[in-house]
Parts: structure tokens; C-alpha cells; sequence
């Protein structure tokens, strides 16, 4: 409650006093219900993996008249303080880390204070699950006894595992590492452990089986991440043994002696045999079956001999028992039996020392032939040593040794009573080796353990080797890698390869042989190995310069071994360079070079490097070339014709050069040529009959042939036409006059060059289809030949008219255009051709090319067509 004090003035003659009693309401929380993040903390839920300091709640409450509230929190007594809170602003923070599995709810008492009054409320926080708990098995350790006759499949444990966690996070599923080497299998959701289907039990095997059992939880969040825990234990599988497995000897054979001063009643040795069902064994029964001859007796339990006789009545200096032993079952029945043969032997006082016997008696050298690398474990049979100890008891128990090179052979039995047959064992094979040794020798050591006079002796063990054909020939190396000249002559030796076979006699021999398809070419020498050439062969390493084939080492008995062999041909420089055919003539354009190539065969570099040069020119100092590609170009300073009219009176331009091609081998091959170079001026003109020529200059052959397909086509024209024209006038029988009309063409657009050969004329009527025209104006054409006379024939009628005859004078001149591989002299026609106007540079290219054909025509004194 608040008080207020009020003083007013007053009329009165005193001063009154007055209380006034104001009503003081208490403060509250807002519920804002249970998902809020402030309000009172009611129904609040956190997980367990909330980190300590997270602000996990705003506590918020008001005052009815306004006043300004703290907040706090408060626990019951025994409690732990989970939170802290500011009491102005009411922020609660985690103060104390959160378990669901120890406390899954958590009772706090929140207050709120206006300064006079205080509210309190009890409110519960309920703690969520998190995946932080791993499943944990229950009744550890687990072991497990199983017969080892349960059935395949069937059930043996149940394995339990329990995880805290609620959820998906709480449940468990099981499973087994190395399920596939395992003999078992579990249930994943029950735990059950079963032995696998297909799969038995075996004491005699394995007694005891370890296997490794893991469980994993169902997986959840925690801290934000999905986590999945496990847990594995071992579970102890002890097989346990059941009856039937039948009973055995063991420490056989078995020998015992009885000595001249032996007891009647005394124990000769003993035999064990033992169940071999070693989980739960049964008793053993003992009994002689026979051997006995009434002088030895045996414990029915537990197998000890003794001697019934004194010695000196025992008729026999060695006597054989046949020992029975049988399994008595707890219920006392007598099962499977067992069977052993004991040797006893009588003998006197220790006054012999140990002696090696063979078949013959007594002997200290035995020998043995064996072939080399027996099998390991093999007893070498072909020795029959016997050692014997005359005496008694412990006077004839002595050692066994072999003495030698170690490792290679062992001696059974180590340790003798009275008498023993010595046997000796293979252990290492590989150390058996006729290579190395031819003979072995070997000392055989008897020596007694327990008598002061340790008595000894020796024998020598000799054994000899025979060899095996055990080794296969061996290369010196995997492969041969060899190098030969391609000049060499056929016969010659190119590598020697080597095999080894280490095997004595005809097993030691080597035979070489090649094969594959690179040794065409090549032979080996049987015994020797060296490697030549067929005497026919011939090597070129332009054709072939890589070889590789097999050679096989083989010994008499088919073993072999292979080795590969690596030849390379070396290249020689055995050719010149080789210029190409259409090297005697260039036209040279100015401005433009010309180019020469010339190849080299050879197969390797420097030897197929070729270098240009010209050796003479005349005139000289005209040409450049490139050492490299061979191109020649005029001097920088020859720009025209004009400059090459001031260096050379030769108007024709034509230039002989001597070029060289060069190899850079050694030594160096060369070959030389003469190049003729027609220098001209590019024209202005141009068209297809100018490009035509220009194309034709350095190749004669081809304007040959346009000229005789077009001769060809014209030919079969006429004959087509006037076969026809025969016909029809046979159907009219008229004759139609032949008359001759000239018609003139028009002028064609100019054109760099334009030759007219043939002119065709258009018939007055079908008789006549092909007229040479014969005009005045042709005797000065546009190459100048003005020899050129053609008598036209006319068909006659009404016979079909024959092709046009052609009949040139004889004293008619061809034209001719040069270029690089000879001259063309183009056969004319009897048609004269029709004079253009063509501009001075046409006619003067036109009139230099026939003036080079005519002077090469008289060179070399080619007739005319």
C-alpha cells in the first residue's frame, strides 16, 4: 500500500492533520502463450543441446500504475539453477548445461516486482530430446557356448542395446562387421544372433569365435547437424565339442626296453591316446591285443606296459605288442577303437655306445645318388641307417645330429631310446642344387645325454647330385638394341646375343633362332648367336630404317626364354638431290620469282637438306636465290625490260643459268642443271585467250591437246551434218547448189589475246555446213603467218559430202609459244584468220613468242607441222 501525506491551510486555529489511504494493485506477466519468447516462461521447451549463455527468454510483466518492475527467478531448495535472468530488462540466460536423460523438466519460480508488491509463479520448462546419446549394450560381456553340432540358421543369443534418446534417435538397429567372413548373422531389428544358413560349427577347427556386433541409432539433430551414433561390443562364441572325432596315439611309434637288471613288475613305457573330441573327452580303455606271449601286461587306464617277467626269462630280444585303446562313454559304453604297435627290446647295462647300422650291419658311410631339388618334406629313402644302443634304460638314450652345411636337411627322430630308424628330411629344395654342388657331405652325430661317459659316435652321410634339366636359358639382357649402315654389304654381322643355361651336358646347350616379321632380312648362327644379314639383303633406310624382331635361346629339352632385338638402319648419304622434269625453262615475270626444287631421297637429316645456289649466269649479277626454297628473283634495281636491254645486248631476254642443289651430307652429293629464264613484262591486257596463253607457255602439251579436241569436235560436226543433208536431198532428189556466203562476226570486246584459227561459217541451205573462209585481209593476221594457204573443198552431190581435206603448203611456218619443257608448233587448218585490231602490246607479245619458237625450231632442227 502507498501512503500519501497532504497538508492544506486552514481556517482553524490548528493545524489538522489528514491520512488519505490510496488502494496499490499488484504488477503481472502477459501470457502470450506457449510459443512466445517473452511473457512468464510458461510451457517454455528447450532442447538439451541449447549451448550454456544462449538468452533463451524475455521475462515481461507491466504495473497497473505504471510503476517500473524487476523480474526474478528462484528454484526450490535441492534444485539446480538453470537460468539467470536480468531483473530490469528480464532476459533469462542458460547458465547450467541442459540433459533430457537426467532431467526432462525443470520447475522455476518466476517473480515480478513493482517495488511494493511481488508476484510469483511456479512455471515448468520442458527439456527436448537431441540426438546426443549412443546406444549402449546391456549385460556386457556377452559368451556364448554353442555345440558344434547346432544346426545351420539357427538362433544362439540375443544381443540388447539400449539408446536414451527418444525418437528416431532412440531406435536401434544391428548389424556385424565382416559379415562375409563371418560364420553368423544377426537379426537388425530384434538382435538375434543365428549361426548362417549353409554354414556349421567345427571344434576340431576353431574353438573359439570373436564376432564384432555393432549397434546404430536411428539418427537425429544435434546442435543444428544430423548425427548418428553407434556402439559395438564382441560377442565370445565358444564352440563346444560333442562326440565324433575317434580316439588317437600319440608319440608314436613307441619303443621300450627292458635291461638285464630290470624288476619283474617294472614299467617298461607308457602310451597315451587321447579323444579327439579334446572339448569333452571319454575316458580311455587300454588292452593288449596281442604280441604279448604272457611277458608284458598293460594299465587299463592308463596305459603303462610293465614287464611280468624277470629278464633272463623273457625268450625274445625284441618283442611287438599290439595296444588297443577304445573310448568309454559316462554311460560306460565302449565306442570306436584305436591301434598301436609298442617295440620293446631287452637289453643289458650301458657298455655299448650308440651304433649305425645299415643293412648289412654295422656302418659308419652311407651314400645316396638323388637327383637335385627334391620335393620339400621328402625322406630320402635310399638310406637305411639304424641306430641302437645296447644298453638299458637311461644308458641308451642319446641325441641325434646332423653335422653339415644347415638348413638343407633335418634328422628324425632328435632324441633315441635303445634304437631308432634314422630318418632324413628335405627342407630346403632350392639349397639341393647340382650347380653348386656336386656332393654333400654330412656327419651323423650319436651322442648319449644322461651317462657320464657320454658315448659317441659318428657316421658320414654322402650324398651325390645327378642334375635335372632344371634351368632355363637366360639372355644377358631383355633386349638388344644394335645400329648398322644401310651401305653395309649383305653377311654382315650386326649384334651377338648371349644366353646361359647353367644345366650340364645337352641340357646346358643353347640353340639361338629369330622370328617375327621385322627378321626377314636377318640370320642367326645357331651355336654362337650372332646376328647378320641375309647375304641377299640390301638395307635402305629411305625404305626401312626400323627393325625389331625376337630371338629365342632353347635348350634340348624345349625350355626357352625370348629377348627382343632393336635394329636401326643408319642412313648413308648415298643420293644426290634430283631436280624435277620441268626445270629446263622458266618464264620469269618481272617482280615475280620462279621457283626450282630439287629432292633429296636420303632418309635422315643432313643428308636430305638440300641448298640452292647458281654457279654461272650469262650474264652475271641478274639473279638471287634463296639457299633455302630455291626461288630466284631478279636484283632489287631490275625493275622493266629496259634495264635488262641496258645489261645485255640479247633482246630476247632469255637468260642461262647454272643452279646447283647441294646436299648438307658427308660426304656431300650435289647435282647441277641449266635453267633458261624467258624474262617478260606482266601485261595490261587481259581476258580468257590471254590467261590461256600465258597458262600454256610452260606447258605445250595442253594447248596440243584443247587444239585437238576442238579439231575432233568440228570433224564429227561436218560428218553428222552432212550425213543428214545426204538423206534428206536422197528423199527429194534435188540437187541444191553449193553456195558460198561470208559472213562477217562482230567484234568482240577487246581482249589480251585472241587467236582465231577457225572460223566457222553459217550454210546457205544442208548441203553445206563448213566453208573455210578465204579473205584478202587474213594474209595478215594476228600472228603474222602469212603462209598460210587452204584450198576449201566442197562436198559433192549427191554423195555425202567428205569432211573438209586440209592441205598446207609446205613451206607454211607453225606458231610457236615457248615454255619450260620444249616448244608447241600448234597445226593449222586450211583457214586464214581474219585481221583485228588489236592493241601494239598484243601484237608485240604475240610477235616476240613466234620469234622464240622459230629460233628454237632451227636449234634444234624440228620440222614443222
Amino acid at each position: 500500500m502507498k501512503h500519501v501525506r497532504l497538508f492544506t491551510p486552514s481556517l482553524f486555529l490548528g493545524l489538522v492533520h489528514v491520512c488519505l489511504v490510496q488502494a496499490n494493485y499488484a504488477p503481472y506477466f502477459f501470457d502470450n502463450g506457449a510459443r512466445s519468447t517473452n511473457g512468464n516462461m510458461a510451457l517454455l521447451s528447450l532442447s538439451e543441446d541449447t549451448p550454456v549463455g544462449t538468452h533463451v527468454y524475455t521475462l515481461n510483466g507491466t504495473d497497473p500504475e505504471g510503476d517500473p518492475v524487476t523480474y526474478g527467478l528462484t528454484y526450490e531448495a535441492g534444485s539446480r539453477c538453470y537460468f539467470s535472468v536480468d531483473k530490469n530488462l528480464g532476459n533469462v540466460t542458460l547458465i547450467e548445461e541442459l540433459d533430457r536423460e537426467k532431467e526432462d523438466e525443470i520447475e522455476v519460480i518466476v517473480s515480478i516486482s513493482d517495488g511494493l508488491s511481488t508476484v510469483s509463479e511456479k512455471v515448468r520448462i520442458l527439456v527436448m530430446d537431441a540426438n546426443d546419446e549412443s546406444p549402449e549394450f546391456i549385460n556386457t560381456p556377452y559368451i556364448v557356448q554353442v555345440p558344434e553340432n547346432a544346426p545351420s540358421g539357427s538362433s544362439i543369443f540375443k544381443i540388447e542395446a539400449v539408446d536414451k534418446d527418444t525418437g528416431s534417435g532412440g531406435s536401434i538397429t544391428y548389424f556385424l562387421q565382416n559379415i562375409h567372413a563371418n560364420k553368423f548373422t544377426i537379426d537388425r531389428h530384434s538382435g538375434v544372433l543365428r549361426i548362417k544358413t549353409g554354414v556349421t560349427l567345427d571344434y576340431e577347427k576353431s574353438r573359439t569365435h570373436f564376432v564384432i556386433v555393432v549397434a546404430k541409432d536411428g539418427g537425429g539433430k544435434l546442435r543444428g547437424d544430423n548425427k548418428v551414433f553407434s556402439a559395438t561390443t564382441t560377442v565370445t562364441v565358444n564352440v563346444e565339442d560333442v562326440q565324433d572325432t575317434p580316439p588317437m596315439f600319440i608319440g608314436t611309434p613307441y619303443y621300450g626296453y627292458v635291461y638285464e637288471d630290470t624288476l619283474a613288475g617294472s614299467e617298461v613305457l607308457t602310451v597315451v591316446a587321447l579323444d579327439g573330441d579334446r572339448g569333452k573327452p571319454n575316458s580311455i580303455y587300454y588292452c593288449i591285443v596281442n604280441g604279448s606271449e604272457g611277458s608284458f601286461k598293460i594299465s587299463n587306464t592308463t596305459g603303462a606296459i610293465s614287464v611280468i617277467k624277470s629278464p633272463n626269462q623273457l625268450k625274445k630280444e625284441v618283442y611287438e605288442l599290439k595296444v588297443q585303446a577304445s573310448e568309454v562313454s559316462q554311460e560306460g559304453d565302449v565306442s570306436v577303437d584305436a591301434f598301436a604297435v609298442v617295440t620293446i627290446r631287452v637289453v643289458d647295462l650301458n657298455n655299448h655306445p650308440p651304433t649305425f647300422y645299415g643293412e648289412n650291419g654295422p656302418q659308419n658311410r652311407f651314400e645316396l645318388t638323388m637327383y637335385e631339388h627334391p620335393p620339400e618334406g621328402e625322406i630320402l629313402r635310399g638310406l637305411k641307417i639304424t641306430v641302437n644302443d645296447s644298453d638299458q634304460g637311461a644308458n641308451a638314450k642319446f641325441n641325434l645330429r646332423l653335422v653339415g652345411p644347415g638348413g638343407i636337411f633335418r634328422v628324425v627322430p632328435q632324441t633315441v631310446l635303445n634304437e631308432a630308424q634314422v630318418t632324413i628330411i628335405v627342407e630346403n629344395s632350392a639349397a639341393i642344387d647340382y650347380e653348386k654342388f656336386k656332393v654333400l657331405t654330412f656327419k651323423l652325430l650319436a651322442i648319449e645325454v644322461n651317462t657320464p661317459e657320454k658315448f659317441s659316435s659318428t657316421a658320414d652321410v654322402v650324398i651325390h647330385l645327378l642334375d635335372t634339366n632344371d634351368n632355363v636359358p637366360k639372355f644377358s639382357s631383355d633386349y638388344y638394341i644394335a645400329r648398322i649402315p644401310e651401305n653395309s654389304p649383305g653377311g654382315s654381322n650386326v649384334v651377338a646375343v648371349t644366353a646361359t643355361d647353367p644345366d650340364s651336358g645337352l641340357w646346358g646347350e643353347v640353340k639361338y633362332s629369330i622370328y617375327g616379321t621385322g627378321a626377314d632380312l636377318f640370320l642367326i648362327h645357331p651355336s654362337t648367336g650372332i646376328i647378320y644379314t641375309q647375304p641377299w639383303a640390301v638395307l635402305d633406310a629411305e625404305v626401312n630404317s626400323k627393325y625389331n624382331f625376337y630371338v629365342k635361346a632353347e635348350d634340348t629339352d624345349g625350355k626357352y626364354s625370348l629377348a627382343e632385338v632393336f635394329i636401326t638402319v643408319l642412313d648413308v648419304n648415298d643420293h644426290s638431290p634430283e631436280f624435277n622434269e620441268n626445270i629446263q625453262e622458266k618464264t620469269m615475270i618481272i617482280g615475280s620469282p620462279v621457283k626450282i626444287e630439287a629432292i633429296d631421297q636420303d632418309a635422315e637429316e643432313p643428308n636430305n637438306i638440300v641448298d640452292y645456289s647458281i654457279m654461272q649466269a650469262d650474264p652475271a649479277n641478274v639473279f638471287d636465290i634463296d639457299q633455302s626454297t630455291g626461288e630466284i628473283k631478279l636484283k632489287s634495281y631490275i625493275r622493266s625490260l629496259d634495264i635488262i636491254h641496258n645489261i645485255t645486248k640479247n633482246k630476247d631476254c632469255i637468260w642461262s643459268v647454272v643452279v646447283q642443289a647441294k646436299d648438307r651430307g658427308s660426304p656431300s652429293f650435289s647435282t647441277t642443271a641449266v635453267l633458261k629464264i624467258d624474262i617478260t613484262e606482266e601485261t595490261l591486257q587481259k581476258g580468257p585467250m590471254a590467261a590461256f596463253l600465258m597458262q600454256t607457255k610452260d606447258n605445250p602439251m595442253k594447248a596440243l591437246g584443247v587444239l585437238a579436241g576442238v579439231m575432233g569436235i568440228m570433224v564429227l560436226i561436218t560428218i553428222m551434218i552432212s550425213t543428214a543433208m545426204f538423206w534428206r536431198n536422197k528423199r527429194s532428189n534435188k540437187i541444191m547448189p553449193v553456195r558460198r556466203i561470208i559472213k562477217k562476226r562482230r567484234t568482240p570486246q577487246s581482249r589480251t589475246i585472241r587467236m582465231e584459227w577457225l572460223k566457222f561459217k553459217r550454210p546457205s541451205n544442208a548441203a553445206e555446213k563448213f566453208v573455210v573462209e578465204d579473205d584478202a585481209k587474213s594474209l595478215h593476221n594476228e600472228n603474222s603467218n602469212n603462209n598460210i594457204q587452204v584450198a576449201p573443198v566442197p562436198p559433192t552431190a549427191p554423195s555425202p559430202p567428205p569432211p573438209p581435206t586440209l592441205a598446207p603448203r609446205g613451206d607454211a611456218q607453225g606458231w610457236q609459244v615457248p615454255t619450260v619443257s620444249g616448244s608447241l608448233t600448234p597445226k593449222f587448218i586450211n583457214k586464214q584468220l581474219k585481221k583485228r585490231g588489236h592493241g601494239s602490246a598484243h601484237n608485240a607479245l604475240v610477235s616476240e613468242l613466234k620469234m622464240k619458237f622459230e629460233k628454237r625450231k632451227a636449234a634444234i632442227g624440228e620440222p614443222h607441222i
